[in-house]
């Protein structure tokens, strides 16, 4: 992810100025990879019974936190010491903004896995093959806006509001499936639980979105 050459002017200025840019670029995408890996950890927990992943997640949680903070910070030193031009204010303002959409992918997915020890307690649901459709797509979307950030792709907005709309759909449906349940046996646990966990996908995908559209900000200077 390079931003394009920018006019001569001061150059020892904006040399250093062009390389703290990229360093900070080059730490969003290895957070970013973090937390892919911690939503398809959450993933393998909830289902396929991957115990172990919950230990996985709470080391990458930890270190996705610390990016988050570094990142914040050196965004935060670049823009008031620095003094950059207005198409790198705009590059971190909008890194500021979606390095918080990849801190809460991760904070969801870490709540998904001990979602997911609490649901090991009971019967597998039906529903839950349809639930991991849903989690599929909200990773394809993730996937898809962190590529768009490494190539600095604006058009890949189009393509996650779709995987969006997918995942819409999937949760006002099985919303209505868990909801209306009538005459539940036993315990109200697990029908609490699966809805909690549609609820967290759906705010990952939503994250997703945020992120794809922050990239065509920063790209083109519009929001959508």
């Amino acid at each position: 992810m390079t931003l394009a050459p920018r006019a001569s002017g001061l150059e020892t200025h904006n040399n250093k100025l062009e390389r703290s840019l990229r360093r900070v670029q080059q730490e969003v995408l290895r957070m970013g990879t973090l937390v892919e890996q911690s939503f398809r950890l959450s993933h393998q927990c909830l289902f396929e019974q991957h115990i172990e992943a919950t230990q996985k997640i709470a080391v990458l949680e930890k270190q996705i936190d610390q990016y988050y903070r570094q990142i914040e910070a050196e965004c935060a030193t670049l823009m008031t010491l620095q003094a950059p031009v207005a198409q790198d204010s705009r590059l971190l303002s909008a890194i500021m903004q979606l390095v918080r959409d990849l801190e809460r992918i991760g904070d969801c997915a870490e709540d998904l896995t001990e979602m997911a020890i609490k649901l090991m307690k009971y019967p597998t649901p039906e529903i839950l093959s349809e639930i991991a459709l849903m989690s599929e797509h909200a990773q394809l979307m993730l996937a898809t806006s962190l590529v768009a950030l490494a190539d600095l792709d604006p058009s890949a907005g189009a393509r996650v509001k779709e995987y969006d709309d997918i995942v819409d759909d999937a949760y006002d449906r099985l919303y209505h499936a868990i909801a209306f349940q009538k005459d539940v046996p036993g315990v109200v646990e697990p029908i609490l639980l699966l809805g909690l966990i549609i609820r967290h996908l759906e705010r990952m995908a939503d994250h997703a979105t945020n992120i794809s559209q922050r990239v065509t900000y920063i790209v083109t200077g519009k929001r959508n």
